[in-house]
C-alpha cells in the first residue's frame, strides 16, 4: 500500500519541479520587495529627490526619521503579518481539506482579540506589551484547547465545529467587553484594535512578532509532508505510516501561533490567510506541502499593499488596515471563487 501510495499518487517533484517552487518564490520575492520598497517611498508626506537622496544619505535627518523610523518598520510588520497568516491560512485549508478554512476557522482570532479587548478595558494600555501579551495569551489558550482536541478527535469536521464554536463564543465575550467598558474612550480603543491597524509599529514591535512566529512557521512547515499525504484521504495517509495526531498537533499549534502573534502586533486582520492559498495554487498544482511558502509570501505581498492603499487614499482618517482588506479582498475572492466553480464543473 505505501509503495503504491508513493508511486502512483505521491512521487516526489523532481528537480524541475523543485526548481519551479524555487523559481516562483524567487519572484515572489523580487515582487514582495519591489513593493516594499514602493511602501517605504510613498506615503502622506511626499518627499522630493533631494529629500530621498538626504534619507539615504544621512537616516538621522527628518526625511530619513520618516522613512527608517516610522515607514520601514511599518512596512516589516505588515510583511511579518501578512506572511504568518498566509502561512496558516494554507496549513489550514490542508489539514481540513477545505479551501474555504482560515485562521479565524480555530477561533484563535476571536479569542486573542477577547484577550486585547479585556486588556483595554482593564486600564493596562498604559503598560508597554501589555495588550500585545494579552492577545498572545488569549491565542494560546485556545490554541492548547484545539491542539487538545485534535489530538483525541480525527474528523477534521469536529476541528471546525469547534472553531466556529470557540469563534462564536470569543465573539459573545468581547462583545460584553464592549456593552461593560468603562468609558468611551475604551470602547474606541477596542473597536479601533478589532479593526487591525500597523500605524506606529517600530522595529520592536517586529522583533517581538518574530519569535513567536518563527516557532509556528516551523511546526506547520513540518506538517507540509504529512498535508500531501493527506489529499488520498486519511484512512490510506494513516496505513502509509502517517502519525495522524501528530501532524493535527503541528499544524494547529502552528497555525495558532502564527495567527496569534499577527493578533498580538496588529490586532484582527481578516481575509488574507483566506486568500493567500488561492493566489498560488494553481502555480504549485494544489499540493499543501508545496503552497506553503508561496501562501506566505503571497500573504506578505497582500498586506503590504493593502497597508500602502489604507496610507494612500484620500481620506480624513486613515483607513484601517482590516477594512481595507475587506473592502478589496472580498470581491477579489468572490471573483476567484467564481472561476474555481467553473473549473470544478467542468
Amino acid at each position: 500500500m505505501r509503495r503504491l501510495v508513493r508511486g502512483r499518487r505521491l512521487a516526489r517533484p523532481g528537480r524541475g519541479g523543485a526548481m519551479s517552487l524555487v523559481r516562483l518564490c524567487l519572484l515572489m520575492l523580487l515582487v514582495l520587495a519591489l513593493a516594499a520598497v514602493l511602501a517605504v517611498s510613498l506615503g502622506e508626506t511626499p518627499f522630493s529627490l533631494a529629500q530621498y537622496a538626504q534619507a539615504l544619505g544621512h537616516p538621522a535627518s527628518p526625511p530619513g526619521e520618516v522613512l527608517w523610523t516610522v515607514r520601514a518598520p511599518r512596512v516589516a510588520v505588515a510583511a511579518l503579518i501578512g506572511a504568518a497568516l498566509g502561512l496558516s491560512g494554507a496549513t489550514m485549508q490542508g489539514l481540513l481539506r477545505n479551501p474555504l478554512a482560515d485562521p479565524g476557522v480555530l477561533g484563535v482570532s476571536a479569542v486573542s482579540g477577547l484577550g486585547a479587548a479585556v486588556a483595554i478595558s482593564a486600564g493596562l494600555a498604559v503598560l508597554p506589551g501589555a495588550i500585545e501579551l494579552s492577545a498572545l495569551a488569549g491565542a494560546l489558550v485556545a490554541g492548547a484547547m484545539v491542539v487538545a482536541l485534535a489530538a483525541r478527535f480525527r474528523e477534521p469536521e469536529a476541528l471546525i465545529l469547534f472553531g466556529v464554536a470557540l469563534s462564536a463564543f470569543g465573539g459573545a465575550l468581547t462583545a460584553l467587553v464592549f456593552n461593560l467598558s468603562p468609558s468611551p474612550v475604551a470602547t474606541a480603543e477596542i473597536l479601533a484594535w478589532l479593526m487591525g491597524s500597523v500605524e506606529n509599529r517600530d522595529w520592536h514591535d517586529a522583533l517581538r512578532a518574530l519569535i513567536p512566529m518563527m516557532i509556528g512557521a516551523a511546526l506547520c512547515i513540518r506538517a507540509g509532508k504529512g498535508l500531501r499525504m493527506l489529499t488520498l484521504g486519511e484512512e490510506a495517509a494513516r496505513m502509509s505510516g502517517l502519525p495522524m495526531a501528530r501532524l493535527r498537533i503541528h499544524a494547529v499549534a502552528g497555525s495558532a501561533l502564527l495567527t496569534g502573534a499577527g493578533v498580538a502586533a496588529a490586532g484582527v486582520i481578516g481575509f488574507v490567510g483566506l486568500a493567500a492559498p488561492h493566489l498560488v495554487r494553481a502555480l504549485v498544482k494544489d499540493d499543501p506541502r508545496r503552497i506553503l511558502w508561496p501562501s506566505a509570501l503571497a500573504g506578505a505581498l497582500l498586506l503590504v499593499l493593502a497597508d500602502l492603499a489604507a496610507r494612500l487614499i484620500p481620506t480624513e482618517q486613515e483607513l484601517k488596515l482590516g477594512v481595507v482588506t475587506a473592502l478589496f479582498g472580498a470581491p477579489a475572492f468572490a471573483l476567484l471563487a467564481w472561476r474555481a466553480s467553473r473549473s470544478w464543473r467542468s
